[in-house]
């Protein structure tokens, strides 16, 4: 059997990445689709609209053979950071290809890109500082860099162009025999905030109209698959409501008033003193986006400041991330049949150990993080439903499809 490799967030599954799945299977003719997804905070530095668990009924429902968890200490982070993790645990399960959407659409720039900035490695790096020195986000800094290469093979100011470019970039660097591929993204945006197409909108336009509540997803329904709407009338049904990051403010705004400057300093993405405007600005903000503007800098984009939040929130400290390089283990959250088969024939081969329970995972230092993300993430149910939420997190099967119906 043949595997290919996405890499996903399903924040919620659309119509856009059933278009993604489907193209990949007929551009790669893969036998199975691995899927690598965020768990219960997301790249963005965002709380996931509902539960890993919902989120992978949704892949499984929709076609994807198998749903591995990309671990917090991975998944909350940049680009390069984000796609090191993506690419270790496919390439652990011996993933042929890795098919990923782009604005670009075709790959070859893509080795271009990195073989250009490898050829020129401490010029684009000293660009890039000189860049962060003169005030701009990092993002604006690799635009910037590229500008001072002159490379013109491909736009990285491009969202999906950079996670493409680095899960490339990443393939190369970890020597993986897997075969980079893409797919051009069609219709809506990654940004984009509004519905402009009659059956495809991004996913940030789908989470802004439903808000947090239950009453738009007849609204959202022609951008979704069925599947995906039954997921989320079930999860709301249960937890009532769609995870957003102004529940949680409470929460990170007792955190951050009850910390000292040096402890703020401690935690991941907490830099050059932004400790202080966060301390400053806490005392008199009364929701998180009004909290975000009183903080945001032209050095400090939105998502590095809800990256840097999450990390406040969950307590995850510089020590800690920079002690893990690569996934210790691979957390299996839900498979099809075929999925199960792929498995058997894999997994007397497999490098990391394969989980589908946590318990074997209570001294790993990856998942000691994932359990403070979990207790984060469910901190805002009431007492009963949280206790529920936990049990689900330490003892939920990996997801079957028949279940899925």
């Amino acid at each position: 059997m043949k595997a290919v490799g996405i890499v996903v967030e399903y924040n919620p599954f659309h119509n856009g990445h059933l278009y993604h799945l489907q193209e990949t299977k007929k551009k790669t003719g893969a036998d199975c689709v691995i899927a690598v997804m965020s768990g219960n905070f997301l790249q963005r530095g965002e709380p996931a609209l509902v539960s890993k668990w919902a989120r992978t009924s949704m892949a499984i429902s929709a076609g994807v053979d198998l749903v591995i968890e990309l671990p917090y200490t991975f998944a909350v982070q940049s680009a390069e950071r984000f796609a090191t993790g993506a690419v270790a645990l496919l390439d652990a399960l011996y993933c042929a290809e890795l098919c990923f959407g782009s604005e670009n659409g075709e790959i070859e720039p893509f080795l271009q890109a990195v073989q250009t900035i490898k050829r020129q490695q401490s010029r684009y790096n000293q660009s890039i500082q000189q860049a962060l020195k003169d005030g701009m986000s990092y993002p604006q800094a690799v635009t910037y860099a590229c500008r001072q290469l002159e490379m013109k093979e491909i736009d990285l100011a491009q969202p999906n162009n950079i996670l493409g470019f680095s899960y490339v970039k990443a393939i190369i660097e970890q020597k993986s025999a897997m075969v980079p591929q893409t797919i051009q993204r069609i219709a809506s945006g990654y940004h984009d905030e509004v519905f402009s197409h009659p059956w495809i909108a991004s996913a940030t336009s789908l989470r802004k109209a439903l808000n947090g509540a239950i009453e738009a997803l007849e609204h959202i329904s022609p951008y979704i698959p069925f599947s995906t709407k039954k997921a989320l009338e079930k999860y709301y049904a249960v937890y009532g409501t769609f995870h957003r990051w102004e529940p949680y403010f409470p929460f990170l705004k007792y955190r951050i008033m009850t910390s000292e400057e040096s402890d703020l300093q401690s935690i991941v993405g907490v830099d050059e003193g932004i400790e202080y405007r966060l301390k400053q600005a806490i005392t008199e903000a009364e929701t998180f986006e009004q909290f975000l503007h009183s903080v945001k800098t032209k050095r400090y984009t939105w998502t590095r400041l809800q990256r840097m939040c999450v990390h406040i929130l969950t307590h995850f400290k510089k020590e800690q991330m920079n002690g893990i390089k690569s996934p210790s283990y691979i957390r299996l959250l839900g498979m099809s049949d075929n999925g199960r088969l792929y498995l058997q024939m894999i997994k007397k081969r497999l490098s990391l150990p394969l989980v589908t329970t946590v318990s074997r995972l209570q001294k790993d230092v990856i998942y000691q993080q994932e359990k403070k993300a979990v207790a984060a993430y469910t901190a805002i149910f009431s007492e009963t439903t949280r206790i529920q939420a936990l049990k689900e997190e330490y003892a939920t099967p990996p997801v079957h499809f028949s279940s899925c119906k």
